[in-house]
């Protein structure tokens, strides 16, 4: 690991046609693709590629997408405010 990397443990565990599984450290959790629409046509080369930059902040670099960790917990608490490309 160079320095200045993230040590703290993300991995995408499943994907179904429905969403995927992230687990963060001990914590497992469901990202549905209708509440998570940037990730529906991704790759899954390009979705498993997720970096936790600190605690509280998800990276998918490959995808240029980034999301508070509290928001994949509680997604009901912060609606939309973009669309992904159609």
């Amino acid at each position: 690991m160079l320095p200045g990397e993230s040590t703290l443990e993300v991995e995408v565990t499943n994907v179904s046609k429905h969403g995927f599984w992230l687990l963060l450290g001990t914590e497992e959790l469901f990202l549905p693709f209708s509440e998570f629409p940037w990730f529906k046509d991704a790759p899954i080369a390009k979705l498993v590629n997720v970096k936790r930059l600190h605690e509280h902040h998800l990276y998918w670099p490959d995808l240029d997408v980034d999301l508070a960790v509290e928001s994949v917990r509680h997604p009901e608490k912060f609606p939309l405010v973009a669309r992904a490309s159609t």
